[in-house]
């Protein structure tokens, strides 16, 4: 799959969204506490599977800048501190394309957390 890059990238401060469009029409919607969950950083993810952790009470996050990387991704800075990880082209893409799953996933996990 060749890499879709986006033609445009606007942070909507007030809704707390960053809408990205891609060159092939493709435009998605990213809440800013759905960025923040699915960080791709090693402190959301891990550095090994199963080391990874579930960032939890994040809904009033918001993104502070968006900076650009090279030609291959953005770093989001995070009103609580949280700017580590890069969101390459493709993860941003398999983020829009997948949000519903993912979002469901994570409420699944948060809530069986919540209960534990």
């Amino acid at each position: 799959m060749a890499t879709r890059i986006p033609t445009n990238i606007v942070l909507h401060q007030q809704s707390r969204i960053l809408e990205i469009e891609f060159d092939d029409g493709a435009t998605f919607r990213l809440p800013c506490e759905f960025l923040r969950v699915h960080s791709p950083s090693a402190e959301v993810r891990g550095h090994a599977p199963g080391q990874g952790t579930l960032p939890v009470g994040k809904a009033g996050v918001g993104i502070n800048v968006v900076e650009p990387v090279g030609n291959y991704a953005v770093k989001l800075d995070f009103d609580d501190g949280h700017n580590t990880g890069l969101y390459s082209w493709d993860y941003l893409y398999e983020l829009g394309q997948d949000q519903d799953r993912l979002w469901a996933k994570y409420l699944e996990k948060a809530r069986q957390l919540s209960n534990d």
